[in-house]
């Protein structure tokens, strides 16, 4: 996997809408962030564009995108917020400047798409918190990303879980939105589940529908020919009037617990206030057991 220039002091970063509308003027907080870190910011021409729920067009969307990716200048690609629209306009993207001179492509929830499709192109990005999350995150969300950002070592430690399937294995970290990547699957922007470590998280969904999603990673080999697997937050679940009878860690433990895998549930990771950067298409070491769980990043 191909690592993007790690960011310096005077270097710029793009902020700009791939999926659901920014119209409110928000972004102080994210500014003032990035500019404490020595960082230069550019707003994408999508940021106050209002399609019905999306921030512009389509073709809007991408030619903001595609100017931020061909710019040489542009040393990152921060995506505002995500909701629903990135995967309308992926295939409208032509990554062949971006191959020649990559740069970080950072956010989460919707922008799984980017993170799965750079994936397949061999190049890591930044899963981890959004612009507009700034005013809401934890000190220590805030802190990971700017030492994913800068080319720090990652390594995080987790408190015990009572569900945890202790273990230790090491792979290339894939993953993010469960239902962005279930999504995903048969399209061109999957991931290769073969030897990875995959982190999943999801938002605002039934739980019959993580039980879905979870068989159909079981289902299409996913699950068979990962090393391991790192679940983030699952939040704010819903369920129906007659209850499906399992939470969402209880679905998730349900289908994985014939493989011989280790599985980290809890992980500070997802649409929460502590959600802690992840460098998807590194390599690194799950080490899941009794007293306490410790996921470790390989040195960029």
């Amino acid at each position: 996997m191909i690592t993007p220039p790690i960011l310096q002091k005077g270097d710029t970063i793009a902020i700009l809408a791939t999926a659901r509308k920014n119209i409110d003027d928000n972004l102080k907080p994210a500014i003032d962030l990035l500019h404490s870190w020595g960082l230069e910011v550019v707003i994408g021409s999508t940021i106050g564009l209002d399609d019905n729920q999306l921030a512009g067009t389509d073709a809007q969307r991408a030619a903001d995108f595609q100017q931020q990716l061909d710019n040489p200048n542009i040393k990152a690609i921060w995506c505002v917020k995500g909701g629903y629209g990135t995967v309308r306009m992926i295939d409208l993207l032509d990554f062949t400047k971006f191959k020649q001179h990559p740069k970080w492509v950072i956010g989460f929830s919707d922008v799984t798409v980017l993170h799965n499709h750079l994936n397949t192109l061999g190049f890591k990005s930044i899963h981890g918190i959004m612009p507009i999350s700034i005013p809401h995150a934890s000190k220590e969300a805030i802190e990971s990303l700017r030492i994913a950002m800068f080319g720090e070592t990652l390594s995080y430690k987790v408190s015990p879980f009572a569900m945890n399937k202790s273990g230790k294995a090491s792979g290339e970290l894939v993953g993010g939105n469960l239902s962005i990547l279930y999504s995903l699957f048969g399209s061109k922007s999957a991931i290769n589940c073969t030897d990875k470590i995959l982190f999943i998280e999801d938002l605002d969904e039934y739980l019959y529908h993580i039980d879905r999603m979870m068989m159909n990673l079981k289902r299409n080999g996913c699950l068979e020919s990962i090393k391991g697997i790192i679940v983030g937050s699952m939040t704010k679940m819903k369920d129906n009037d007659i209850p499906w009878g399992k939470n969402a860690v209880e679905i998730i433990d349900d289908v994985t617990k014939t493989y011989n895998i280790p599985v980290l549930y809890n992980f500070p990771a997802g649409h929460i206030q502590d959600n802690r950067a992840l460098v998807l298409g590194s390599k690194v070491t799950m080490d899941v057991n009794a007293t306490f769980s410790t996921v470790a990043f390989a040195t960029p």
